[in-house]
């Protein structure tokens, strides 16, 4: 009787390791699929590389730079006005950023509590919002495209939304690059 007992908790503890072993694996399956979405996720960079990145569409983008959709950016980890803002985007070959829609970044920006200058401001010759390209903002391309005061440059913010405040005020910076 000793010996079946034997036989039986040997199966019964077997059965239990194998199943432990496919739980364990549905697991692993379960945790890459959920935190990790090809083709959208945004991948950052170690340095320059010959070849796209993997999983950023279409990027090679620098070291410290996102490449997300063919296009690289910068999220800065230091506040300045916009003037400056701007200045340190041209320093590096790109512009501040020129968003095609208002919810275009949220996707890598949804944790984040800082506001960050994009590259729209007003001019006073044309009498219109302009993108640092030239192009004037298009309506209902962002948010909210009533700005209160034209003296002052926009601010992408942690909810998605633009907002406009004095540019002279200290606030962070995205910095993009257009590859295509």
């Amino acid at each position: 009787m000793a010996a079946s007992q034997t036989t039986l908790w040997r199966l019964i503890s077997g059965m239990l390791g194998v199943t432990a072993l496919v739980l364990m694996a549905i697991l692993g399956i379960l945790m890459k699929n959920t935190f990790i979405e090809p083709d959208n996720q945004p991948t950052a960079s170690s340095g320059p590389t010959p070849a796209p990145q993997k999983d950023s569409g279409c990027c090679s983008c620098q070291e410290k730079w996102i490449g997300y959709q063919c296009n690289c950016y910068f999220i800065s980890s230091d506040s300045k006005p916009w003037a400056e803002s701007k200045k340190s985007c041209a320093s590096q070959n790109s512009t501040l950023l020129q968003l095609h829609n208002g919810n275009e970044l949220q996707r890598f920006m949804r944790s984040n509590t800082h506001f960050y200058w994009i590259g729209l401001s007003y001019s006073k010759e044309r009498d219109a919002w302009l993108w640092e390209n030239g192009s004037a903002l298009i309506p209902d391309q962002l948010p909210v495209t009533k700005f209160s005061n034209t003296r002052n440059c926009i601010v992408y913010s942690p909810s998605g939304n633009v907002l406009d405040e004095p540019c002279t005020k200290q606030n962070y910076y995205i910095c993009q690059q257009q590859l295509i």
